[in-house]
């Protein structure tokens, strides 16, 4: 049964990072002691260990011990024996071609499957999706595959942006390049904006946050969905 937050970003505006996510990660991880933290996607370019470090102070104010899963000799193993997971925001390329050459997604996809507990946030939500094609990062390397685990039956895009009427900007916007997505893939994809969030229990999967969503399904208008709105449906 699988028991995922999904969410679009670690830190909204006015809050510390993984703050207004709390009493979910207490809900998510109750009973766990330690969580092993994949921080392959390394934001600004930090060191593993620095994020990992950085995680680990966040989460020891909820009693919670992180350990970075680079901090192991055996990968896979240290994966195999863990109670929880957090996945990590930053490059998404960066994230997937370190998750391929270390032999984890099919491992990580097993355990998010059978129910161990999972955070995704930012780069760490993109590859829950069926594919990585929709993130706003840049290609910084060169992955061995853009398909990812594939946790539900679309796409994410974090971090999704409405185009501001009062800007001076006239190059894509994030519905445009969606579209333009549209024209070569037919998955729907689901633009989370910042402090949105989906809990995934079992086959269930709900928008949580206090912000509309929006979905894109090939040769239709996008729409919007509210808060508590079920996309378990959504393929």
């Amino acid at each position: 049964m699988k028991n995922c937050i999904i969410a679009s970003t670690s830190t909204i505006y006015g809050s510390g990072p993984l703050e207004y996510l709390q009493e979910a990660l207490l809900e998510l991880f109750e009973n766990i002691d330690e969580i092993l933290f994949i921080p392959y996607a390394r934001p600004g370019g930090i060191s593993h260990d620095e994020y990992t470090i950085g995680i680990n102070n966040i989460f020891k104010k909820i009693g919670k011990r992180v350990m970075g899963i680079h901090m192991f000799e055996n990968p896979i193993e240290a994966l195999q024996k863990a109670k929880g997971i957090y996945t990590g925001g930053g490059n998404t390329f960066l994230l997937v071609d370190q998750l391929y050459r270390n032999g984890i997604l099919e491992p990580l996809q097993h355990k998010i499957l059978s129910g161990t507990p999972y955070l995704g946030t930012s780069a760490g939500s993109n590859i829950c999706g069926l594919t990585m094609q929709t993130t706003n990062d840049m290609p910084i390397v060169y992955p061995p595959g853009f398909k990812t685990l594939g946790i539900f039956p679309f796409n994410i895009n974090a971090h999704y942006l409405d185009p501001d009427p009062n800007s001076t900007h006239k190059g894509e916007t994030r519905e445009t390049r969606i579209k333009e997505f549209h024209k070569l893939n037919s998955q729907p994809v689901v633009g989370l904006r910042e402090g949105s969030w989906l809990r995934i229990k079992g086959e269930e999967i709900t928008l949580e946050g206090n912000l509309d969503s929006r979905v894109f399904e090939q040769n239709k208008t996008p729409y919007e969905i509210s808060p508590k709105s079920s996309l378990s449906k959504l393929s």
